[in-house]
C-alpha cells in the first residue's frame, strides 16, 4: 500500500526525491482541494527547505518517517511561525511564536509539515464549517461534511493529499471522522502523547493529538514514536503494555472477551447500517475465535455528556478570560460565532463546585470501566450512530439559535438545558466516542462498511487505559481479513 511507510520507505531509498514527492502532493491538492476546502494554508518552499536543512543534520537518514509530509491541523498544533487561528475569525491574523512539543517529536520522527487543515472554531463540533474558512467537504460525497473537528485531517487522506494527518481528539474529533471518512482513527490513552508548552491540561485530559491513517503499520508506526512520558505533564498513562514496539505488538494466545452493544448511551436512534456494522465485526471476531457478548450501555451517558458539557464551558469560560486580557479589551458577541458564544457564556455560570463535580463524574465513569475491563479486553460499539451529514443540514433550529443568542441572561441550569439541546442532533450522530475522552481510556474507529448509499462507517473498540496493543492487535485482524473499506485513492 503507498502508505505513509511507503513513501518513507521510497525516500529512504532514494526511489523519489522529496521534491518530487511534493509536486505530486501539490498536483493532488491543486484537484482536490477547489472543491473539498481541505488546506486553508501550504507552503512548498518553506517544505523544501526545513527538509534540506533536517538532510543536513545527518538524522534524517535514520528517522521514522524520512522526510514524509504531514499537513498539521489548525487548531491546537501551533508551529513557529505559522498560522494560529484555531479556525476563528479572533485570530484571523495570529501566528504562533512557537512550536508545542507535539509538533516538535513530530519533525523528531522525520515527518515535515506541510500546511494546515481545516477545523471547526475552537473544535467545538463535530462537523467542519467554520465562518473564517468555510465547510469542508467529504471525498466520498461533496454534499457531506467529513466530520470534526478534525474534518480538514480526515479529507486530507481519504480524498488522496496525503497518507497521514495530523489531528486531535475531544469528544470523538479523531474518531468521528474517521468513521465518515472511511479511515483509521486512533485516540491514544490519555498522557502518552507530548503537551506543552501551552495547554498542559487540554480540557482536563479529554483533549489529545494523534493522526488519521489508512494502514495500520502506519497507525502503529506514528503510536509507538510519539509515545512517552514528560515529567511535567499532569496526567501520566499507566504502562501495562510499554515493553511493545511498533514490531513486537501481538495480541495474547487466549480468546479475548469482548462486549458489544448498539445502544446509544443518550437514547438516539441508531442507524441500521450501524448497527449491521457492528454485527459484521461481531461474526468477524467470532469466526477468529473470541469470545464476544452483548450488553447493555454500562453507563448513564445523559450523566457523563452533562459532565462533559460543564467541564467544556467553564474551560471556555477561562480560555476567553485569557483572550481577553491577552487582547486588552472585552469580546464582543459578533467576533465569535454564535455556539463559541453561547458555551462561553454559559461556562460564566457555572459555579466552582459544579465544576468539581463534573469531574467527579469522569472518575467515577473511570473507575466503572475499569471494573468493566477486569471482564472484557474490549468494548465495541459502532463509531457513528448515522453516516456523514449533508452540508446545511439543520444541526440547531432557528428558534433555538435565538434563544442561544440570549444565553447571558439565562440561569446555570437554564443554560445547562440550552447546550444540552444546541448538540442534541450533533450528538445523535457520534454518541459514543465521548466517553473514551472522559475516563482517558483508548479507542479506534475501524472503517469496516460501507452503507447502501456507499457511505462509510466505522465501528468503535474501546480498551482498558494503557492497551493500545490490543487495538492495535484487532485493527490488523480486520485489515489482515481484507475488512477494511478505504477511501478510492488508497484502494
Amino acid at each position: 500500500m503507498k502508505d505513509a511507510t511507503d513513501w518513507a520507505e521510497a525516500l529512504r531509498n532514494k526511489k523519489i526525491s522529496f521534491g518530487e514527492l511534493i509536486q505530486q502532493i501539490k498536483k493532488t491538492i491543486d484537484v482536490q482541494n477547489p472543491l473539498l476546502n481541505v488546506v486553508v494554508a501550504i507552503d512548498y518552499a518553506q517544505a523544501q527547505q526545513e527538509y534540506e536543512a533536517q538532510l543536513a543534520t545527518g538524522k534524517l537518514a535514520d528517522s521514522l518517517f524520512v522526510g514524509v509530509p504531514i499537513p498539521l491541523k489548525i487548531l491546537g498544533q501551533s508551529k513557529a511561525g505559522w498560522a494560529d487561528t484555531n479556525g476563528s475569525r479572533l485570530f484571523a491574523d495570529a501566528i504562533a511564536t512557537s512550536s508545542n512539543h507535539f509538533v516538535e517529536k513530530m519533525e523528531g520522527l522525520g515527518l515535515i509539515p506541510l500546511g494546515q487543515t481545516n477545523a471547526p472554531e475552537f473544535g467545538f463540533k463535530n462537523i467542519t464549517d467554520p465562518v473564517l474558512f468555510g465547510d469542508t467537504r467529504n471525498p466520498w460525497d461533496a454534499t457531506r461534511y467529513p466530520g470534526g473537528s478534525s474534518g480538514g485531517a480526515a479529507a486530507a487522506v481519504a480524498s488522496g493529499m496525503f497518507p497521514l494527518a495530523a489531528a486531535s481528539d475531544g469528544g470523538g474529533s479523531i474518531r468521528i471522522p474517521a468513521s465518515f471518512s472511511g479511515l483509521i482513527g486512533l485516540k491514544p490513552t490519555r498522557g502518552t502523547m507530548p503537551v506543552g508548552p501551552d495547554g498542559w491540561r487540554g480540557w482536563q485530559g479529554a483533549s489529545i493529538n494523534f493522526a488519521l491513517t489508512v494502514s495500520m503499520r502506519d497507525t502503529a508506526a506514528f503510536f509507538y514514536g510519539m509515545r512517552g512520558t514528560e515529567h511535567s505533564a499532569p496526567y501520566q498513562a499507566p504502562k501495562p503494555e510499554w515493553t511493545h514496539t511498533a514490531n513486537n505488538r501481538r495480541l495474547p494466545s487466549r480468546p479475548l472477551k469482548i462486549a458489544f452493544t448498539t445502544q446509544s448511551p443518550v437514547g438516539s436512534p441508531v442507524s441500521p447500517e450501524a448497527v449491521a456494522a457492528v454485527q459484521q465485526a461481531v461474526a468477524r471476531l467470532t469466526a477468529a475465535g473470541h469470545q464476544v457478548e452483548e450488553v447493555t450501555y454500562p453507563l448513564d451517558g445523559e450523566a457523563i455528556i452533562r459532565s462533559y458539557y460543564r467541564m467544556n464551558g467553564a474551560e471556555t469560560a477561562a480560555m476567553f478570560a485569557n483572550i481577553q486580557k491577552g487582547f486588552g479589551r472585552k469580546i464582543a458577541q459578533e467576533e465569535v460565532e454564535l455556539m463559541t458564544w453561547a458555551i462561553w457564556q454559559y461556562g460564566e455560570k457555572i459555579s466552582a463546585a459544579s465544576y468539581v463535580n463534573s469531574l467527579a463524574v469522569w472518575d467515577q465513569a473511570a473507575a466503572a470501566m475499569g471494573t468493566f475491563h477486569d471482564k472484557y479486553d474490549l468494548f465495541l460499539t459502532p463509531t457513528t450512530g448515522q453516516p456523514a451529514p449533508l452540508i446545511g443540514q439543520e444541526l440547531v433550529s432557528a428558534s433555538l439559535l435565538q434563544e442561544l443568542s440570549a444565553m447571558k441572561e439565562r440561569t446555570e441550569a437554564q443554560g445547562a438545558e440550552l447546550i444540552y439541546r444546541m448538540f442534541e442532533k450533533s450528538l445523535a450522530l457520534s454518541p459514543f466516542t465521548q466517553l473514551a475522552n472522559l475516563t482517558g481510556q483508548p479507542a479506534i474507529s475501524l472503517p469496516t462498511h460501507l452503507t447502501e448509499e456507499g457511505l462509510p462507517l466505522g465501528i468503535q473498540l474501546m480498551a482498558d487505559r494503557g492497551r493500545e496493543d490490543l487495538l492495535l492487535g484487532i485493527g490488523e485482524l480486520f485489515e489482515n481479513e481484507g475488512a477494511f473499506i478505504l477511501p478510492s485513492a488508497w484502494r
